[in-house]
């Protein structure tokens, strides 16, 4: 019997933040079942019985505990685990500037790349036009946002600090989708944003996940 389930959704990226956390932290102990969210199915009653607002992921184990909302998965996973993705909780600072870089993912990041993802991705599978002044919008905030992080990331390797973290995972979902949106020259263009997205996605576990995810697409496609 496996460790416990994820319950996920092909192309979700709060299920990838979750996928790669476990590609990184090396464990494979776990069975991966996909909904399918055009038919609906993240809002099943059974699936609402573990998460109320009907969304995914989720992970569900043996026991009966249950948990929902993907960078709390995350965490409990590094937590539960001992993924080195966390800093230790004897290094109070460490941990302050953890906490620190996950609320400005949250808060300056995750909700301009989240519309512009909606616009320009999601409303092309459902038929409908996206709206430029959304996508203007939210651009000029994703602008603003690697401003910053470009002059941050010149006295830094990592978001935290200098360590690879479960914050930079926390972006690699999203800002891979706004490459597939046309928007990777955001981070490209910017040197040590650039730098930093390097040695994200070129980490070997999950390079072989985004590889495998690619190759999969294209089977599915043919």
């Amino acid at each position: 019997m496996p460790a416990f389930i994820l319950h996920g959704a092909r192309g979700s990226t709060n299920t990838d933040r979750v996928r790669l956390t476990l590609a990184e932290g090396g464990f494979t102990d776990y069975e991966l079942v996909f909904l399918n969210l055009q038919r609906g199915e993240q809002k099943s009653e059974e699936h609402m019985k573990h998460h109320p607002w009907g969304k995914v992921p989720v992970l569900t184990f043996p026991d009966g505990f249950a948990l929902h909302e993907s960078r709390a998965i995350c965490k409990y996973l590094a937590r539960k685990y001992s993924f080195p993705l966390l800093p230790p909780d004897s290094d109070v600072e460490a941990a302050a500037l953890f906490d620190q870089a996950q609320c400005a993912e949250m808060s300056y990041f995750s909700e301009p790349a989240g519309k512009i993802a909606f616009e320009t991705f999601v409303k092309k599978f459902i038929g409908l036009s996206p709206d430029e002044v959304i996508v203007s919008d939210a651009l000029r905030s994703l602008e603003m946002f690697f401003d910053v992080a470009e002059r941050l990331l010149l006295e830094r390797k990592y978001m935290a600090g200098n360590d690879f973290t479960l914050v930079d995972i926390y972006y690699i979902p999203m800002i891979q989708r706004l490459f597939v949106c046309g928007y990777g020259d955001i981070v490209l263009s910017r040197k040590a944003v650039n730098a930093w997205w390097k040695r994200c996605v070129n980490r070997p576990a999950i390079q072989t996940m985004l590889t495998t995810d690619k190759e999969a697409a294209i089977a599915a496609s043919r």
